[in-house]
């Protein structure tokens, strides 16, 4: 198991932030880690989200989404369809503070295949960082 753990403070609400993070068609607008992404973030639904960490060719994922709380948690649940060769649970938290939103980003990697894919997970932490800053931008913003 590996898990990447992220955050970052947006001076935006968390209503705001949790607007564009579920907007996912605008995704490919300023998105640097998640390139494409479609799907209604509901729970239940399966997204197709087009994954390229720095430095990879990236790919399409198709997880289904667990948690949609407005302005709170969104969550999907990714894996191959052998059990126990790879699962990646992915979320984000928004949480209020004075200045805005503190959003934690973060993904937990389980199966046999993730001590094989260091590398990749390396290069996949720095694209979570790549997102958040471009989640604050955006957010910062003026409203689109």
């Amino acid at each position: 198991m590996r898990t990447i753990d992220t955050s970052i403070m947006i001076s935006a609400t968390p209503e705001r932030v949790w607007e564009i993070l579920t907007d996912l068609p605008r995704y490919e607008e300023w998105n640097p880690f998640v390139r494409r992404a479609a799907g209604r973030p509901a729970v239940g639904e399966v997204l197709a989200l087009f994954i390229q960490p720095p430095g990879e060719k990236g790919m399409t994922h198709h997880p289904t989404v667990t948690v949609a709380e407005p302005a709170r948690h969104f969550q999907w649940l990714g894996k191959v369809a052998v059990p126990g060769l790879f699962g990646a649970r992915h979320e984000f938290v928004l949480e209020p503070t004075g200045e805005g939103t503190r959003l934690r980003h973060r993904e937990t990697f389980t199966g046999l295949l993730v001590p094989f894919l260091k590398r990749t997970l390396d290069r996949t932490e720095t694209g979570f960082g790549q997102l958040n800053r471009a989640l604050k931008e955006r957010a910062e913003a003026t409203v689109d």
